[in-house]
């Protein structure tokens, strides 16, 4: 902005030559104020974003009645449902340069209830003076698929008119059945939500292959568990009844939030021991840290956490003037350990979890915190159930998530499993996809004849929440019986135990 001279007064002059000031309705194209032509002949005819008032609902209300209802038919009166109703239903629209509403799509939970991750998108509508190589109705589209996984959902359908099939497909959707809606033909069609699967993948799936060949060149049986053991979340110590873990935290949680690196170093070794039915004894820490400020802040979480689960740090190893690292080596006791390559065909698959809690600061969506909230006879409770009820297999859930763990377990069992998703349990501030794929404070998953009592783990949730199969990999099973993939077949490629 310049000041020119007007009758003595100072005036402003903008960077388009005006001298009024942008108006709150005409809103400043940052762009045009600055003369970038070429930029500005390269910006897509229109944007997307979510409608906002009861006025862009109407207008995309409008759209979508000139379109359904006028130019196809296939709708008497209006097109509206009881999804318009649903508050939880969300309207994405496009506008052009001017603002108008050129083109809406609406998306939310398909069933009425809590939403369990099950969402569907419908009634996509362009106004006909801008259908066609602009592409908005395609990114009406990929906007509704990624709103829909933002939202924690793991399946995305959409019933779309058989015309449209050639479109969706070449968005990546895939054609699951023919249909009909209005008495004209339509296809059910979903969005593959890969997010279990590249979970587990990105936590374990390099295991395998790095370890066929520490696995190769001992001769020793007890190698990586021993027979019946084989990647299981401990080791028993041969020729006695300890049992052996270790676990390292992340590199850059130890750099940025010590204390809770510290805390979480003994949850997981404790979770670890329980997983196999084992009391622990003591911990064992290594730690490595910038200097002795960062190395005491890591030190106050681990030994908070000892104190609260009751578990003495034995010993360990300090270096400082390093870059942040922790692990931490934990010892438990138990006469029969309990594998996780236990379970078999037409076991009962369930998950015991701790609701309480709620998302750890600056960890949203990816670590659920209950333990720091507990007394120690709860985490006892908790850590002690597997022992208690001595399940045919069992595995706490790890940075692979429920189903990844799960489809460690049946790996390790040499089978697969459904998972349920209505039926597991999760706190109501976790949307499915989050829960489903987080690292919760204690979630064990156990398998075991049909009918057998649930663990006795104090405050956790419990829930009979799938079975073990014939096969391998991990399905999730929703309300209509539908089954989609979430694991396609091994996790780690270790193989059975």
């Amino acid at each position: 902005m310049q000041r020119t001279e007007d009758g003595g007064r100072l005036m402003p002059v903008y960077l388009d030559g005006s001298t009024a000031p942008p108006t709150a309705d005409r809103p400043v194209d940052i762009l045009a104020l600055l003369g970038d032509r070429s930029t500005l002949a390269r910006r897509p005819g229109f944007h997307i974003e979510q409608a906002a008032d009861k006025a862009e609902l109407a207008a995309y209300h409008r759209l979508r009645q000139d379109a359904f209802v006028h130019e196809q038919g296939l709708f008497t009166g209006h097109d509206l449902d009881d999804r318009d109703g649903d508050a939880r239903t969300l309207v994405l629209v496009a506008r052009d340069h001017a603002g108008t509403i050129v083109g809406g799509v609406r998306l939310g939970p398909v069933a009425d209830g809590p939403d369990i991750g099950w969402w569907a998108g419908g009634r996509l509508v362009v106004a006909p003076g801008t259908r066609g190589p602009q592409g908005i109705g395609a990114a009406l589209v990929r906007a509704a698929c990624a709103r829909a996984e933002a939202e924690g959902a793991l399946r995305f359908d959409a019933t779309v008119q058989a015309r449209n099939e050639v479109l969706f497909k070449r968005l990546g959707w895939r054609s699951v059945r023919e249909a009909t809606v209005a008495n004209a033909p339509h296809v059910l069609m979903r969005w593959p939500i890969g997010r279990t699967a590249a979970q587990a993948t990105s936590a374990k799936a390099a295991l395998g292959p790095l370890l066929t060949e520490l696995r190769r060149t001992t001769s020793d049986q007890a190698a990586l568990g021993g027979a019946g053991f084989i990647g299981d979340d401990g080791a028993p110590i041969p020729g006695t009844d300890v049992i052996a873990a270790c676990d390292a935290i992340v590199p850059s949680m130890v750099e940025r939030d010590p204390g809770w690196a510290g805390w979480c170093s003994v949850l997981v070794n404790v979770n670890d021991l329980a997983a196999m039915g084992a009391s622990p004894l003591g911990l064992l820490d290594s730690v490595a840290a910038k200097n002795a400020a960062h190395a005491a802040r890591i030190l106050a979480g681990l030994g908070r956490a000892g104190q609260a689960y009751g578990v003495p740090v034995l010993g360990g190893h300090t270096q400082l003037g390093v870059p942040a690292a922790l692990s931490v080596t934990a010892l438990g006791r138990t006469g029969r350990p309990v594998p996780g390559g236990g379970g078999r065909p037409g076991h009962a698959v369930r998950l015991t979890a701790d609701l309480g809690g709620n998302w750890r600061p600056g960890y949203r969506g990816r670590q659920w915190d209950s333990s720091t909230r507990r007394r120690t006879d709860e985490l006892r409770a908790m850590t002690g159930a597997v022992a208690a009820a001595r399940p045919a297999a069992a595995k706490d859930v790890s940075m692979a998530g429920i189903a990844g763990t799960l489809g460690m377990l049946a790996e390790a069992s040499g089978c697969g499993a459904v998972l349920d998703v209505a039926a597991v349990p999760r706190p109501p501030a976790a949307t499915t996809g989050d829960w489903f794929t987080c690292f919760p404070g204690f979630a064990m998953l156990t398998t075991d004849a049909p009918g057998a009592p649930p663990l006795p783990a104090g405050p956790a949730t419990g829930a009979v929440c799938g079975e073990l199969t014939e096969g391998q990999g991990v399905g999730l099973r929703w309300p209509d019986g539908e089954i989609t993939e979430a694991v396609t077949s091994s996790v780690t490629g270790m193989g059975s135990a």
